[in-house]
């Protein structure tokens, strides 16, 4: 047990497993994060997206006493709330969470729109773990051929609906493994996408590096 009387640091619970690997990926770079080495586990919600957002709490009810703190991650897309503010489903997910034993030991992010915003950091890492790497045209190049990234952005509109197709021109087979090394190999110092610079900016305020 740790000093507080918890077992473990942090409870993760996410929509799916591709969020499960690259949460994985992402917390196993501690020093990158510039916070301590945490202790966690990861659940994924039989119910997907919207089973984070309207029963996360319900499923991390009996984890109070375990884990030191509770964290619920989600798509915006598909969790069946079109036309809501990202930010306040957070709100209410957490609001559940403290009514539910948490108090404020916890936080939500809601990804908008999704996930595979993430991965398209413009890192060669990216194109190689989803098939790219030595193709021509490159990448990037591609994606703006075929209008997915629009002039002047640096990010797709759909980023799974490109995420997929490019795994599937460069007919490589889609896996949760790719999201793990994605994570484990793009600087997370970067990425300037919003959540997750929220959730870089929560984890070092949680777990601040040692002196």
């Amino acid at each position: 047990m740790s000093i507080k009387g918890f077992a473990k640091d942090l409870v993760v619970l996410v929509a799916d497993r591709n969020m499960e690997f690259a949460l994985k990926g992402i917390l196993a770079r501690h020093q990158a994060l510039r916070t301590r080495e945490v202790t966690y586990d990861i659940y994924v919600h039989p119910e997907r997206d919207p089973g984070c957002l309207n029963r996360g709490h319900d499923f991390l009810r009996p984890f109070t006493r375990i884990y030191e703190r509770a964290l619920v991650l989600l798509d915006c897309y598909g969790c069946g709330r079109a036309g809501v503010p990202a930010d306040e489903l957070e709100k209410q997910i957490q609001t559940r969470l403290a009514q539910s034993g948490w108090d404020y030991r916890t936080a939500a992010i809601v990804l908008d729109p999704e996930l595979e915003i993430w991965v398209w950091s413009d890192s060669p890492h990216v194109a190689k773990a989803l098939g790219w790497e030595n193709r021509r045209p490159p990448l990037r190049n591609w994606l703006r051929n075929e209008g997915l990234i629009q002039p002047g952005e640096v990010k797709p509109d759909q980023p799974k609906k490109a995420m997929e197709k490019a795994l599937w021109v460069a007919r490589k087979q889609r896996s949760s493994s790719i999201y793990e090394e994605v994570a484990l190999h793009v600087s997370l110092q970067d990425c300037g996408d919003r959540k997750f610079c929220q959730l870089k900016m929560l984890l070092q305020n949680w777990y601040p590096r040692n002196p």
